[in-house]
């Protein structure tokens, strides 16, 4: 819950700044940049991974929150995500905001995030189930049962030997799903209704 829950809004609170900058900040190379943030997408999570691992072990980080949490709040995926949604704000709101005198800061969280907050919780969403299923990079960063997650636990349930209690491990792949369960069926009409809201304005 901890490497989740505040990976999430990191990652999250990252990737809307940086939306806005990109939806809404005049700048000089602001297009090449953005397309160079796109192309990251293309590269397979595997590759990052040793460094990062390098990274983390001479910042002395390696089994501890920090280590687990920092190296995944950067990624282009959810920018975009609400890069393109913060695109379909009507640009006379962010006009007439701005001639009111009213800054970036305000214009983001008074029309923009409010506009936005269905494609913001859909993507809080897939980066809360990304990070509560995460694997490789839990594994191989944490040495000690204390800082290992649920998915390292639940591969642990299993024998060695080869004999496998398999009512502990379906019980611990039901403790397992059951919160991603629950933030679904949670968030599932706030969703739908964005998705009906946009499907009407379009």
């Amino acid at each position: 819950m901890i490497t989740s829950t505040i990976g999430t809004v990191l990652e999250v609170t990252l990737a809307i700044f940086c939306a806005y900058a990109f939806a809404f900040i005049r700048a000089p190379f602001k297009g090449t940049l953005f397309v160079i943030l796109l192309g990251s997408m293309m590269l397979p999570g595997h590759v990052t991974l040793l460094v990062n691992y390098i990274t983390i072990a001479k910042l002395d980080w390696l089994n501890t929150y920090q280590g687990l949490i920092l190296p995944g709040i950067g990624t282009a995926f959810v920018m975009f995500l609400l890069h393109q949604q913060m695109q379909q704000v009507p640009k006379e709101l962010i006009d007439s905001a701005r001639i009111d005198g009213a800054g970036h800061l305000r214009r983001l969280f008074s029309i923009v995030l409010p506009m936005s907050s269905p494609m913001v919780i859909t993507a809080s969403l897939i980066v809360f189930m990304g990070k509560w299923n995460s694997y490789v990079w839990p594994l191989i960063v944490t040495s000690t049962v204390e800082m290992r997650t649920l998915p390292i636990g639940l591969k642990f349930l299993q024998s060695q030997e080869g004999y496998t209690n398999w009512g502990s491990v379906m019980a611990g792949a039901v403790i397992v799903s059951a919160p991603m369960l629950i933030v679904f069926f949670l968030a599932q009409k706030r969703i739908i209704g964005g998705i009906s809201a946009g499907a009407l304005k379009g």
